[in-house]
C-alpha cells in the first residue's frame, strides 16, 4: 500500500528513458530562477518534449508560485500526458506531482533525487546521488 497522492516516483534513469520513450511525456523543472541560473539544468537536446521551467515556489521570498498550476496547464493540454517533476532533492517535486494529479491530470511523476540529490556527510549536494551525479545530461548557462 503507498500512500503518494500521485502516479509515482521515478529515478532520474528512468526519468531520461521515459523522456526518450514516451513522445508525449513533459519534463517540467520546478526549481527557481536562481537554482536554474547557478547550478545547471536538464538537457534533453532534440527531444519532442522538452524541458519546462515552472518554479513551484518564488525566489527570494520561497512563497508558492500562485499561477503554477496555470502554467503547467499552458504547457500540458492532455490530462493522460506524463508530468515528470524535477526539482533540486525531490521535495517540491513531489508537492507539485500531487497538486497537479488533484487537478486531475493521470500521469505526474516525482524525480526522486532531484536534480542535485541528497546531502552528504558535510550538507552538500551534488555528490552522492541526482540527475547530474547519475550522468545524464544537463548544461549550465
Amino acid at each position: 500500500m503507498t500512500d503518494l497522492t500521485y502516479a509515482g516516483d521515478l529515478t532520474p534513469q528512468q526519468t531520461w528513458e521515459m523522456l526518450k520513450n514516451e513522445q508525449d511525456a513533459v519534463l517540467i523543472d520546478v526549481r527557481t530562477d536562481a537554482e536554474f541560473a547557478y547550478v545547471g539544468e536538464p538537457e534533453i537536446g532534440d527531444m519532442n518534449n522538452p524541458a519546462h521551467k515552472i518554479c513551484w515556489k518564488i525566489f527570494p521570498d520561497m512563497n508558492r508560485n500562485p499561477h503554477f498550476e496555470d502554467a503547467v496547464r499552458d504547457v500540458v493540454s492532455k490530462q493522460e500526458t506524463p508530468i515528470l517533476s524535477l526539482c533540486r532533492s525531490g521535495i517540491r517535486s513531489a508537492a507539485a506531482a500531487a497538486t497537479m494529479t488533484a487537478l486531475e491530470y493521470q500521469r505526474c511523476y516525482n524525480i526522486t533525487e532531484g536534480f542535485e540529490g541528497d546531502k552528504d556527510s558535510n550538507d552538500h549536494r551534488g555528490s552522492i546521488n541526482g540527475w547530474k551525479v547519475r550522468g545524464l545530461p544537463w548544461v549550465q548557462k
